[in-house]
């Protein structure tokens, strides 16, 4: 599994969120999600979607387990819908997977990234949350990346 380091800045943000067990909710809240984003004309090559587990399934009942589905924006950005809200992604460091964009290999890298982590001598940050990062450069090749929190 490849794996490289990123210093990800902080990031205001916009999002839809989703409450309830982490599954099939989670796609189509991102699908409605990307509806929203190109009905506000916020496409572009720059774009970067971003989908987050805000909590551990391990630790929280899954009726109150979070999903955001968030847009990086400009920091001058003002939201005015009722269909998104604003926040912010704290940045820092994070290991970066490149996976193909299939819900296999997301699955698949949700189980594996965890032992590359030690293999790599990384240590997991559980203060922030694990970011799927969606750009349109990786999505038009048919990839994604999980970009995990690293002390």
């Amino acid at each position: 599994m490849n794996v490289t380091v990123e210093d990800i800045p902080y990031s205001k943000i916009v999002y839809m969120r989703q409450k309830g067990p982490y599954g099939m909710a989670n796609s189509q809240l991102m699908e409605k999600f990307k509806g929203w984003v190109q009905s506000n004309s916020f496409t572009d090559s720059m774009s970067v979607i971003l989908g987050i587990a805000q909590d551990n399934p391990a630790l929280v009942e899954p009726e109150n387990c979070r999903y955001d589905a968030c847009l990086v924006v400009p920091e001058e950005y003002s939201v005015n819908s009722d269909e998104v809200s604003a926040g912010s992604i704290s940045g820092g460091s994070y290991a970066v997977f490149k996976i193909p964009h299939t819900a296999e290999a997301v699955q698949k890298a949700w189980v594996d990234i965890f032992t590359e982590l030690a293999n790599q001598g990384l240590t997991l940050d559980e203060t922030r949350p694990i970011l799927e990062r969606y750009t349109v450069e990786l999505v038009n090749r048919h990839y994604c990346e999980i970009c995990v929190p690293v002390q």
